[in-house]
């Protein structure tokens, strides 16, 4: 009885994230914004990739930013150096935003004035590819030094995302990672992904993922 009680509020909890993700979807599309669920492992970059991004797009798009994380707002505080509109939420413990999460802090962005809104959630391979938040796509940062056998352990995340960058490609030559056969396995559980080999400490690769990001705006 208890683990048919546990699989009902279960059920009951992604009906009624999906029902907010919805809602989420049809406002953001209503404003013409772009958004995007930005994952990956805490220390895997997610955040400096995207104060890059940030700092290259400024000139043809104007971004916010949902920064999700268990405690503190040391990334929110990041990213708001960078002149963008910007909100916090902490999960208190969980291993994931969602769509309900999300749907709250919307009202706090002027979305009219918005082309993209990029909510980088909590550092995890696993729990934040399974929630929808309402984006229209999701993005994966693997770091080369997390090592090339995460793609085939955590494969639900990279079904699931449309790209994923591959981040601290400088550091290849110090570590033992085969990014080849980091690249076969993502393609082999997703074919239709983009893959960007990129340093966000040199810039390499980063032209491409943004222009990729702006031809989105276009679509």
């Amino acid at each position: 009885m208890a683990e048919k009680q546990h699989v009902k509020v279960m059920s009951n909890l992604r009906a009624a994230n999906e029902a907010q993700a919805e809602v989420n979807s049809i406002t953001l599309h209503k404003h013409n914004v772009f958004s995007f669920n930005l994952m990956g492992s805490p220390g895997a970059g997610k955040t400096t990739l995207l104060e890059k991004t940030i700092n290259m797009v400024k000139n043809n798009a104007k971004m916010a930013v949902i920064e999700g994380d268990i405690y503190t707002s040391k990334d929110a505080d990041r990213i708001a150096q960078h002149g963008v509109p910007v909100v916090q939420i902490n999960t208190g413990g969980g291993c994931h935003l969602d769509a309900v999460m999300v749907g709250k802090v919307l009202p706090q962005f002027d979305l009219a004035t918005l082309n993209i809104l990029v909510i980088e959630n909590v550092g995890n391979l696993v729990c934040p590819a399974d929630f929808n938040l309402g984006e229209d796509c999701k993005v994966t940062v693997l770091s080369i030094t997390e090592g090339d056998d995460k793609p085939a352990k955590y494969p639900l995340i990279f079904r699931n995302s449309q790209a994923v960058v591959i981040n601290k490609i400088d550091l290849a030559d110090y570590t033992d990672v085969n990014i080849d056969n980091m690249k076969r396995d993502i393609l082999s559980i997703n074919p239709e992904i983009k893959i960007f080999e990129v340093s966000c400490r040199t810039n390499q690769g980063l032209e491409q993922w943004c222009n990729w990001l702006l031809d989105n705006l276009r679509k």
